[in-house]
């Protein structure tokens, strides 16, 4: 049972993970690999709105999609795509990457190897990994516009289309326990977060929603 202060301090961290960035035309949309489907649709959804004109998708497999996308997370993305009518040419798939530090190097190196000029990437993610996605990719891809986007739903909503809460509020922690780490480590760059955001991630970490955090060294 997930308690109603719980709850509030999920929604807090949930809506302080998105960069509220209005969707404008970029040089490629790039959707990041996971377990939701629906970084695919929205990722067509801009595409058919005339935001980009072409998208990549990136994502190997990892623990949470192996058994739900066995051929890898850019690869049931790409299928997704085309099932929704985007033409063949338009799609490309980078199948290695494993973080969203990999996303981002390797989808750079992709475009770089078909001779494609970047000046703006609408970055399509997971609501609760805008920022973590956005942060990464100014410190990889520092000569980039950087536009975020994501699915558009409350998270009561995200959480019945995933069907495990338990499961989200522990990525809402995770994320944002590598935004507070990974700066210093160089693998991205540095955003401030607000003390109530903070305090309510403590609080979320202190009543067990921890299976997403990464040690410390």
């Amino acid at each position: 049972m997930i308690s109603e202060r719980a709850w509030a301090d999920a929604e807090l961290i949930w809506d302080f993970h998105q960069m509220h960035h209005e969707p404008r035309p970029c040089s490629v949309a790039v959707g990041l690999g996971s377990h939701d489907l629906g970084v695919a649709d929205t990722t067509v959804d801009l595409y058919q709105r005339g935001m980009a004109p072409l998208i990549v998708f990136t994502g190997a497999t990892s623990p949470t999609t192996r058994a739900r996308m066995p051929r890898g997370e850019a690869v049931h993305y790409r299928e997704r795509a085309l099932d929704l009518g985007v033409p063949p040419e338009h799609v490309l798939v980078e199948t290695q990457a494993r973080n969203t530090g990999e996303n981002i190097q390797f989808t750079r190196d992709l475009l770089e190897r078909t001779g494609r000029h970047i000046e703006s990437v609408l970055l399509v993610s997971k609501p609760y990994e805008e920022r973590r996605a956005y942060a990464t990719t100014r410190k990889l891809w520092p000569g980039v516009a950087v536009v975020n986007a994501s699915t558009a739903m409350p998270l009561p909503d995200y959480v019945e289309s995933i069907g495990d809460p338990r499961m989200v509020i522990d990525m809402l922690v995770g994320a944002l326990q590598r935004l507070l780490l990974y700066p210093s480590q160089g693998f991205m760059i540095a955003l401030p977060v607000p003390e109530p955001v903070l305090e309510a991630y403590q609080r979320l970490c202190e009543q067990g929603f921890t299976a997403r955090l990464t040690p410390c060294h």
